[in-house]
């Protein structure tokens, strides 16, 4: 039977590499004489892969199951070609171990009436393929002290200025939900924005944004890293995905009061939040460089220093978001949606994945200075 398209859809999934996962892909060829079939999840068959050679499966038994779970259009390729994120399963359609999106979706629909809605702020570095960071290779001497890198412009200030546009120009056309870029403090480093969007489809959008970002350095000869902290020596910020997270209750008239009561839930189970919140992260949270050191929890009003940051804008009008600054780059999106949805939401969250076995923890909390916030 013959057909009058051949649609390139481009299977997506997390592996189970740790402590930090990676991103797979691989090509199915969809055939279908209606140009948009590839839109609809329905005509996107499930599919196997080799788990063996992905950390999910022993080379004895070693199938694995694509389900695809979120689909937008290719940027790359155009056309009628899609991009497809997928779950990992079992077999026997089980969700496999290192399927965190499943355990999101189940408390996204437990807590739907809460109108929970987040936006990620992902910060990433950028590297030739020899290893190098993008600014020694540019100043052999070492670039200049932080700071004059951040919004910059010119061709002395600002480096990877084309892979920031084209990712930008792709997440536009692939009808992801990006609000912005800029570049960050330290030279060859920069971050994108992605929401606000429920928090299930907010994690698959940035998980595509980011294999978006990884497939564009491909072709400019560019290595991005999610690593928290890229330089462990010397004046230089580490890198982050802050959080931005609201309910209904806290968009209200009258919605402090419930962002407070929640930071003072999230203070509660700061411990088990750190374990899912990115691998080497201690290595980034310093007590330096606008974050609060891994050991502290606080919280207050425009504190970029502080474990979570109350917005101006949010503390005067009564009402808005929080930020969670304490997300490292490399955190799946997934557990930290997850996290925050079941302290704030429900009873509180016990972490079932840990990222980074070897993060010690003395937890304590402490009034963030001179913010007004008690907690």
């Amino acid at each position: 039977m013959s057909y009058k398209f051949a649609i390139q859809a481009e299977y997506i999934w997390i592996d189970g590499q740790t402590p930090t996962a990676e991103l797979r892909s691989k090509t199915k060829i969809i055939r279908s004489n209606n140009i948009d079939a590839g839109m609809d999840l329905a005509n996107l068959p499930e599919w196997g892969f080799d788990g063996s050679s992905t950390m999910q499966a022993e080379g004895k038994f070693s199938d694995c199951l694509l389900k695809p779970v979120f689909v937008c259009k290719d940027p790359l390729r155009g056309g009628p070609n899609v991009l497809v994120m997928c779950e990992v399963l079992n077999p026997d359609r089980t969700p496999h171990i290192s399927n965190t999106r499943h355990t999101l979706a189940q408390a996204s629909a437990q807590y739907a009436h809460e109108e929970a809605w987040g936006g990620i702020e992902q910060e990433y570095t950028l590297y030739h393929k020899d290893g190098s960071l993008l600014a020694w290779h540019d100043f052999p001497n070492g670039p200049e002290a932080q700071g004059r890198w951040y919004c910059g412009v010119g061709s002395n200030r600002i480096l990877g200025r084309e892979l920031i546009e084209r990712h930008t120009q792709a997440c536009i056309d692939a009808h992801l939900q990006i609000d912005g870029t800029n570049c960050e403090v330290m030279p060859g480093q920069a971050e994108f924005q992605v929401g606000p969007l429920p928090v299930l489809e907010l994690s698959d959008q940035l998980w595509v944004a980011r294999w978006l970002m990884h497939r564009i350095g491909e072709n400019l000869d560019l290595v991005v890293s999610l690593a928290p902290k890229p330089l462990k020596t010397g004046d230089w910020n580490g890198a982050g995905a802050h959080y931005n997270f609201s309910t209904r209750d806290m968009r209200a008239p009258g919605g402090l009061e419930h962002i407070k009561f929640a930071c003072e839930k999230l203070g509660q189970f700061h411990t088990e939040h750190m374990k899912v919140y990115g691998s080497g992260n201690h290595d980034r949270l310093t007590g330096k460089h606008e974050t609060c050191d891994i050991n502290t929890f606080r919280f207050g009003v425009s504190d970029r220093g502080a474990s979570i940051r109350i917005p101006m804008g949010t503390a005067n009008a009564g009402y808005g978001y929080f930020e969670d600054r304490r997300p490292a780059a490399n955190a799946d999106p997934y557990q930290v949606s997850l996290a925050i949805l079941e302290t704030v939401c429900g009873q509180g969250f016990k972490s079932k994945n840990v990222t980074d076995q070897n993060t010690e923890l003395l937890y304590h909390t402490e009034k963030s200075p001179e913010s007004g916030m008690s907690l």
